[in-house]
């Protein structure tokens, strides 16, 4: 019983995270992500690592999906439990152009269960 509820509190943390993602909130982003997060990527060549302070600007610096009336994608594909207190989720969502999968790492603190790494790939959304 005690995974479930670990596993239901770490996925209660990513419905956050989707939200935020689709509605462009930096305040939600900052309730799901611990401000000493780091996130990476190397799409295209360009490696890129960010301070969760970077991400923010270009959040609120961009369109939200929402504010299109994009289709959201938010979808689960893996969980892993490590510990009762460490995890890591691979979601798939969407910020057009482009189709993202990210890789989620999460650790629970007194607060609460926060995203201390992200790193992402993309190919762009289907026509």
């Amino acid at each position: 019983m005690i995974e479930h509820d670990v596993k239901a509190a770490v996925l209660a943390t990513v419905q956050g995270y989707f939200d935020a993602l689709y509605d462009g909130s930096v305040e939600g982003f900052r309730a799901v992500f611990h401000p000493q997060a780091q996130l990476f990527t190397s799409e295209g060549g360009a490696t890129d690592a960010v301070d969760l302070d970077s991400y923010m600007i270009r959040v609120s610096g961009r369109p939200a999906p929402a504010s299109r009336n994009d289709p959201r994608i938010d979808e689960v594909l893996s969980v892993a439990i490590a510990s009762p207190s460490t995890a890591h989720v691979r979601v798939r969502d969407a910020l057009a152009p482009n189709r993202f999968v990210d890789d989620l790492l999460l650790v629970k603190f007194a607060d609460g269960w926060k995203i201390v790494c992200k790193a992402w790939a993309f190919d762009p959304l289907p026509a």
